[in-house]
């Protein structure tokens, strides 16, 4: 059976939302909340592979943009507060300095009031339709200038870049190529390392 997602029957505002979210903090909920056109949409916890995922491309970008000191990379518990009112926590994204300096200075314990340059989402079967479809549309919406799908299952990367304030047709990069970022030149991933080479079992 696929992972049951479960959606608020009424719209919120991001204040109400940012509330709920720390009150289920308190009791130790380990459920994933997005904000997404008014509705609180609440995804359990990912099943395998999609945490190791996040790890690899956290860690490619994190490597790539502290070498160079370009700016910030978060993982999928930082939520971002956007100007169309929706708030989401991609499962990696990465905010350049530019951005960081021209944003509220964050508080602790609160989202970031700052939209990212890059983001990527990777897709399972609870959430690819979402993220396909209604959260490229808020990332490009608000000026994510690059956005990548990971898909575990076809063993591609695909790449949306920003053009003239809509995304362009997307590039999809299979298992014997390398994903390569307009946005942070020279970042070249083979799509290949991405993937869990788990350890034989015994």
């Amino acid at each position: 059976m696929e992972d049951i997602v479960f959606e608020s029957v009424r719209t919120v505002t991001q204040e109400e939302f940012a509330r709920l979210v720390e009150e289920r903090a308190r009791t130790g909920d380990l459920h994933e909340y997005e904000l997404l056109n008014g509705r609180i949409v609440m995804t359990p916890p990912a099943g395998f592979p999609h945490g190791a995922l996040e790890v690899a491309v956290c860690a490619v970008l994190l490597r790539f943009v502290q070498e160079r000191g370009l700016g910030l990379v978060f993982g999928p518990s930082q939520g971002f507060t956007l100007p169309s009112g929706d708030t989401l926590s991609p499962d990696a994204a990465f905010v350049s300095n530019e951005r960081w300096r021209a944003g509220p200075a964050p508080a602790d314990g609160e989202f970031i009031r700052i939209v990212p340059d890059l983001v990527v989402e990777i897709l399972s079967p609870s959430t690819a339709s979402r993220d396909r479809g209604e959260k490229r549309g808020i990332y490009e919406r608000n000026g994510v200038r690059e956005y990548w799908l990971v898909d575990a299952r076809a063993r591609t990367v695909t790449r949306f870049v920003l053009r003239a304030n809509a995304y362009d047709a997307g590039r999809t990069f299979d298992d014997g190529a390398s994903v390569e970022s307009e946005i942070l030149a020279g970042l070249s991933v083979p799509v290949s390392s991405l993937w869990l080479t788990a350890p034989a079992r015994t």
